[in-house]
């Protein structure tokens, strides 16, 4: 009986040292971090409707789990194993086993910067998309189409020129373009304030109308300083009735016609489009860029000063001139002689 006894005690002995090593092992595989692809970096994609099994083979395949043990141990250990989400997910370090489920039922998905600079065209948007690797330039052009996005602000929109906001988005690999230009409205419509809405109203100017005077204070100068005296020389030639002459709206006509080759020629000032301000009178029919927000700050704020003309200095700063005469002096002296030089 006392050996019986003995031998049960041996029994149990060796099952609970069996137990703590099976939970030390199976503890290790939890919390130890795992690292089993070659490189820097591994990218793991999970395609929605993945199911948490299939989602465990592709982990462990890809070397991010050691294997199948500790991801079902890791699913119990955290409670999330209906929480796991689908995108892409990026691994560039060794990870435990229980820190892998946490990111995806997270959600933690990997994000690609996209930053637009201000001044850009929908046709230039749509280039720089492409060539980073977003998706086809042409479906970042059929979404920027959409101009139900910001008619309550602009009945007369055609597309979104002008409000798609210039600035640095983060997107998962596969975000659609429509779902990019909604964030760039949204952008926007963060940034033109109601403070902005309403000084607009009070000087009898649409939302249209500003955003089309701000595009062309964008494509004037690059300088802080400068944007507020553009834009007052564009609102000092409406105030009477002057030609704005500005050759961006040219460049912008000549691109819309498909005839923009990088320079403007004397001929191209006559150009039969409404766009082009040496033509026709008062703002363009719409922005012709996406401006920023200091240039549509400007454009509600201009500068206090009488100037009608400015010129370029051909080092990014503008010399300007209260009359014709003065104007002309700057051209020759920036444009004429500078060139001869």
């Amino acid at each position: 009986m006392r050996n019986v006894v003995i031998a049960i005690a041996l029994l149990l002995v060796v099952v609970a040292a069996g137990a703590i090593v099976s939970g030390g092992l199976v503890w290790g595989r939890l919390h130890e971090p795992y690292k089993g692809y070659a490189g820097a970096a591994q990218f793991v994609v999970i395609a929605p409707g993945t199911g948490t099994a299939a989602i465990g083979r592709v982990l462990v395949g890809r070397g991010i789990i050691r294997d199948d043990v500790a991801f079902r141990a890791a699913l119990w250990w955290t409670g999330r194993s209906r929480e796991l989400q689908a995108g892409e997910y990026r691994f560039d370090r060794p990870l435990a086993a229980v820190d892998v489920v946490e990111r995806l039922a997270r959600g933690h998905v990997y994000a690609r910067a996209l930053t637009f600079p201000e001044g850009l065209t929908i046709h230039e948007m749509a280039a720089m998309y492409e060539s980073r690797g977003f998706g086809a330039a042409a479906r970042f052009i059929e979404a920027a189409a959409n101009a139900s996005l910001i008619r309550d602000l602009d009945a007369r929109a055609v597309d979104l020129e002008g409000y798609l906001f210039p600035d640095t988005y983060a997107l998962p690999r596969e975000t659609p373009a429509s779902r990019l230009i909604a964030m760039m409205v949204d952008r926007f419509r963060a940034m033109y304030t109601d403070e902005w809405r309403r000084a607009a109203e009070e000087q009898g100017l649409t939302t249209r109308q500003v955003v089309a005077l701000a595009s062309l204070v964008e494509k004037e100068t690059g300088k802080a300083d400068e944007r507020p005296i553009v834009a007052a020389v564009y609102r000092n030639r409406l105030n009477i009735g002057m030609g704005l002459q500005a050759d961006p709206t040219v460049v912008y006509a000549l691109q819309k016609a498909g005839r923009y080759t990088g320079n403007i020629r004397r001929d191209d000032l006559a150009l039969d489009s409404p766009y082009n301000t040496y033509r026709h009178a008062g703002l363009p029919p719409g922005p012709i860029a996406a401006p920023g927000a200091a240039s549509l700050e400007a454009a509600l704020t201009p500068a206090h000063v009488s100037y009608l003309y400015f010129v370029s200095r051909n080092d990014g700063s503008h010399a300007f001139a209260q009359t014709l005469a003065e104007h002309n002096r700057n051209v020759r002296e920036f444009q004429i002689l500078y060139f001869r030089r």
